[in-house]
């Protein structure tokens, strides 16, 4: 059974910084690309941040700059460093993955809440 688990949310000042961590088991993580999406109140879920199986990356304009994503194929994590925060950045993060086989992301985890204070 695939399992993602998300962690490291919690409520922080505009300007400061938080680290999400996501936990993979159940699958082979090495053949999975892996995202972090956000959902604000009201809003549709948006990606975030994505990372190939072979370290490839991608950043939504609206955090380029500001936050990193990285993987560690040894421990199944993937990481999203989160700075310079914003208000907007409050929002529910989700980690997912995605099958090389794949053309869509298969799993999710349960979400982590992210809340930046003006």
């Amino acid at each position: 059974q695939v399992q993602l688990v998300e962690s490291g949310g919690g409520l922080v000042q505009a300007g400061g910084s938080l680290r999400l961590s996501c936990a993979a088991s159940g699958l082979s993580f090495g053949n999975y690309a892996m995202a972090w999406y956000r959902q604000a109140p009201g809003k549709e879920r948006e990606v975030v941040a994505t990372i190939t199986s072979g370290g490839g990356t991608y950043l939504a304009d609206s955090v380029k700059g500001r936050f990193t994503i990285s993987r560690d194929n040894a421990q199944n994590t993937v990481s999203l460093q989160m700075n310079s925060l914003k208000p907007e950045d409050t929002a529910v993060y989700y980690c997912a993955a995605r099958a090389r086989w794949s053309n869509k992301y298969d799993y999710w985890g349960q979400g982590t809440q992210v809340t930046v204070s003006s």
